[in-house]
């Protein structure tokens, strides 16, 4: 029988963590190192990244950062170039960096829609793919851990005002994704899950957060918004091998929202 405690040791294990300068990502990022892994995190703007790196130093040494956008495909492979020529193959991806965009369905831009899914969904599989084609299929193992939201689960209600059609439907797409990822390659070993948060403490949420708060925790059981440690530990578990037989799931971490 296995220890708990060894199985969610991530020692010697390579984590990539898109958008991972501030918010989810940074969070994700530290609790990562605390669980004894080796990061890279990755976002579009090198002071923030810079920023970033030195307070997760704090914790650990085994980090560094590296400046790439997810949502330009191009440089999708050199990213993957570059973090395994640093610390090697990647065993652990988490899909993290997301936008959004709002405004009404009936007067959504495309250029709103474009930008959401270039990142969202089109950013996330490309490198995905390129992740699990070199460095988890051709080893048998691998961990994906794809940063859905409840709103992929089911739409805001009218109460938010929350125009965000472009948004949800991306995050739709990433939970159907992470089935069908889990379904494929399952044979290969690699554990491919999600998570959906709801609403956090966060830059983007900031601005429903100002004149929502009221009324986003009378709708959670739990009557709270998520903190930057509520997604540390679930991250912690689909990272590591206290997961092993768990995969295709979308675990929403909102406060029970998602459960009434």
């Amino acid at each position: 029988m296995a220890n708990l405690a060894d199985m969610f040791d991530l020692k010697d294990q390579v984590a990539l963590v898109t958008g991972g300068s501030r918010g989810l990502g940074l969070d994700i990022a530290a609790g990562l190192l605390e669980m004894n892994a080796k990061v890279v995190i990755t976002a579009r703007k090198k002071e923030e990244l810079d920023r970033a790196e030195k307070d997760l130093k704090k914790i650990s040494a085994n980090v560094c950062s590296i400046r790439s956008d997810v949502s330009s495909l191009e440089s999708i492979a050199g990213l993957v170039d570059t973090v395994m020529e640093k610390f090697g193959d990647i065993d652990i991806l988490i899909n993290n960096a997301g936008t959004s965009w709002a405004e009404p369905a009936e007067e959504h831009s495309v250029e709103g829609w474009r930008k959401v899914m270039a990142l969202n969904v089109d950013g996330l599989f490309f490198l995905t793919q390129e992740v699990a084609r070199r460095s988890m299929i051709p080893r048998k193992r691998g961990k994906i851990i794809n940063v859905a939201s409840i709103g992929g689960l089911f739409g805001n209600p009218p109460a938010y005002n929350a125009y965000t059609s472009g948004y949800c439907a991306s995050k739709g797409a990433v939970v159907s994704l992470t089935k069908q990822l889990a379904s494929e390659w399952g044979k290969h070993n690699i554990n491919v899950n999600a998570v959906c948060p709801g609403f956090f403490e966060t830059r983007m949420a900031e601005g429903y957060l100002k004149t929502l708060r009221p009324e986003i925790m009378k709708l959670a059981p739990l009557q709270r918004i998520g903190g930057s440690d509520d997604l540390k530990g679930v991250i912690a578990f689909f990272a590591s091998e206290a997961s092993r037989h768990v995969t295709g799931q979308a675990l929403g971490v909102d406060g029970g929202v998602s459960a009434v």
